[in-house]
């Protein structure tokens, strides 16, 4: 074999490198025009934000309170007197309890009480005046039993003396004897009686009277609280959105019957990053709207910022701030038609104060 015919050929120049070669220029052009395009965007992205420097637009959604009613008794529902939707105004009956056991336990403590109290007027008005002439009337009636007895007992002494004992017995003395120390002490009880009923009944007694009367007022009381317990009214004015139970079902305080939605106030709760948390304030005047009514323009007012930072929750809209640390804020809205409803998106502007926010 020859030595030209084992020498390695040279390769060929590749496709690739002369394409390069070839373009390059127009590759580097085309580059140079992406780079000035991205930085038009960029420029128009910063002087839009110039132009509404001003301004703070925020999303959140429809907030208020809402509250589940429960009856303070355990019994059974005798009527519930409202539907779902249903606007109830403040101090409204909602539902009722079977109070058919409670009645009659609250008419025996009210005629305890009664019964009482007549007991302590006694003790406090004291004897009466024909009580008082009875126990001087006895006294008088005592005396004069007193005095017979002991001019008898006088009369058969006397006549022992002078009979030296012939004409009496020692019995008939003795007896006579007996009799006046009885009338005696008759008549010491009557007096005590008088004096008794003149100055009246013991204050110890009036105490211990005026107690028992209070512990069945306080028994009756608690009777009538179950009583009013047994109507389950509206806090506040609301809508009634969930009847959780029906007529006939056992409640507990545990075991709410109704749930209400709280007409006013009602708020946006919205999301703040740190960078425009400094830019707003309490009381703070804002502009409301949503996409149902885009027509409409509420008016309303900042009245809380969180002061703790918490991760932006799911329910944020905005791509800008679903990773990244934000803290709460609510507007308060007014919403005189009710048109709003639980959770509704809304779109929130603030007119920021530019000398406000220049300030150190």
């Amino acid at each position: 074999m020859s030595t030209d015919a084992q020498a390695t050929p040279e390769p060929p120049a590749t496709p690739a490198r002369s394409f390069f070669d070839r373009y390059k220029t127009f590759l580097i052009v085309g580059l140079l025009i992406l780079v000035a395009i991205a930085a038009g965007f960029e420029l128009a992205r910063l002087a839009g934000r110039d132009k509404n420097q001003n301004r703070l637009v925020l999303y959140g959604n429809v907030d208020l309170r809402q509250v589940d009613l429960a009856f303070n008794n355990s019994e059974r529902i005798a009527e519930v007197l409202v539907q779902e939707g249903a606007k109830v105004a403040r101090g409204q009956v909602l539902a009722r309890l079977d109070t058919s056991r409670l009645k009659p336990q609250a008419a025996t403590a009210a005629a305890v009480v009664e019964a009482q109290q007549a007991v302590v007027d006694k003790l406090h008005r004291g004897s009466r005046p024909q009580e008082i002439a009875q126990a001087q009337a006895n006294v008088a009636s005592a005396k004069a039993d007193q005095l017979n007895a002991q001019q008898q007992w006088r009369r058969l002494t006397a006549l022992t003396e002078v009979t030296t004992g012939r004409a009496v017995s020692e019995q008939d003395l003795e007896s006579a004897k007996a009799a006046m120390d009885a009338s005696l002490a008759r008549l010491e009880v009557a007096e005590k009686a008088l004096d008794l009923a003149e100055i009246g009944p013991r204050k110890e007694d009036i105490a211990q009277g005026e107690a028992q009367l209070r512990a069945d007022q306080s028994q009756l009381e608690l009777l009538r609280r179950q009583l009013a317990d047994a109507e389950l009214a509206a806090p506040s004015d609301a809508v009634v959105r969930s009847r959780l139970l029906e007529p006939g079902e056992m409640v507990s305080p545990q075991r709410p019957v109704l749930n209400l939605a709280i007409l006013d106030p009602k708020w946006i709760r919205a999301y703040v990053p740190e960078s425009d948390l400094g830019r707003i304030h309490s009381g703070m005047r804002a502009s409301i709207s949503t996409d149902s009514f885009p027509a409409r323009v509420f008016s309303g007012w900042v009245g809380f910022i969180a002061s703790v930072a918490e991760f932006t929750p799911k329910t944020v809209q905005t791509p800008e701030l679903r990773s990244s640390l934000v803290y709460e804020i609510r507007v308060f809205v007014q919403d005189p038609q009710d048109e709003m409803r639980l959770g509704m998106p809304a779109t929130v502007v603030l007119q920021l104060d530019p000398v406000a926010r220049s300030k150190p």
